[in-house]
């Protein structure tokens, strides 16, 4: 059983203690935390322009000042409410686990990582619907299940679906808390935010590792392969969320899902999903999981 794995790591429970001792340390009241104007200035950038999925592309060409500015504000609420979903799901599947037989060990980091992701919710949805008046529907489509799959590898999977989400936010969080061309509401958010998944990032690489050392004693072949290709599709699908049409339809763009079709397959979303990803991969190739 993957505990008795857990367990006997004295390395990793070492890494539990220390990030729990963290989480105590750094504890914030969320309700108290953040300054909420009543409204946001529209004319200036809601979300940093080098992370907006136009940017870079021909089609941002024909676009002026303005219609950008409106586009990053549409663009900020769609990211935070796929934090919303995001972190719903991840949610879900922790509290499956918690105190369950072979998740005993880790229980205790779950409950913190549970107290701040459900915090990290409620003020990334405050922000979409005082300054979005929304949040926006999740992103239909998925990856299809792997087919048969046992419990070890359905837990290994959860927990890198977990940690490809976080990797993915952070990215755009850490850049985001240092962009003095957005409001310091916007970068409050992100600060926190980044704060807090540092811990959750350290804690899921090291999980996710020790998941799949114990996966790998006795998948096949065939099954490795299986999970590198869902996970590959996972990392895909999971950076195309962020090109909405809704979004595009939202700012005055007249044809949203011609626009979406036409940024995915822009060499400028190539080259923006692997600076997005390249840590993310790197680890992923270097534990085994993508081959």
């Amino acid at each position: 059983m993957i505990d008795d794995v857990i367990h006997h790591d004295d390395r990793f429970r070492g890494i539990l203690d220390r990030l729990s001792s963290k989480s105590i340390d750094d504890y914030y009241n969320p309700y108290r935390l953040f300054d909420w104007p009543d409204s946001l200035p529209e004319n200036i950038w809601w979300m940093s322009p080098e992370l907006t999925t136009t940017y870079g592309s021909d089609a941002a060409r024909t676009f002026s000042q303005e219609q950008l500015f409106t586009l990053s504000r549409y663009e900020s609420v769609n990211f935070y409410s796929l934090n919303v979903h995001g972190i719903r799901e991840l949610l879900i599947e922790v509290v499956r686990r918690i105190h369950t037989a072979g998740f005993e060990t880790p229980s205790e980091f779950f409950h913190h990582f549970i107290g701040e992701e459900n915090e990290h919710m409620w003020f990334f949805a405050e922000f979409c619907l005082r300054y979005g008046r929304k949040i926006y529907r999740q992103p239909g489509g998925g990856v299809p299940a792997l087919a048969e799959t046992t419990p070890d590898v359905a837990s290994l999977l959860v927990f890198v679906r977990i940690l490809i989400f976080e990797e993915l936010v952070d990215h755009y969080n850490s850049r985001m808390a240092k962009d003095d061309r957005l409001h310091e509401t916007i970068r409050a958010i992100n600060r926190i935010h980044h704060q807090d998944e540092s811990r959750h990032i350290a804690f899921g690489r090291e999980l996710v590792e020790l998941l799949f050392a114990d996966v790998q004693r006795t998948a096949t072949e065939e099954q490795l392969a299986g999970i590198s290709t869902y996970v590959q599709r996972y990392l895909t699908h999971s950076f195309e969320s962020l090109f909405n049409p809704q979004v595009y339809r939202d700012a005055g763009i007249a044809d949203p899902h011609d626009l979406r079709q036409t940024l995915l397959a822009s060499p400028a979303r190539v080259e923006a999903e692997d600076q997005v990803f390249r840590k993310t991969i790197k680890y992923l190739r270097n534990t085994g999981i993508l081959r």
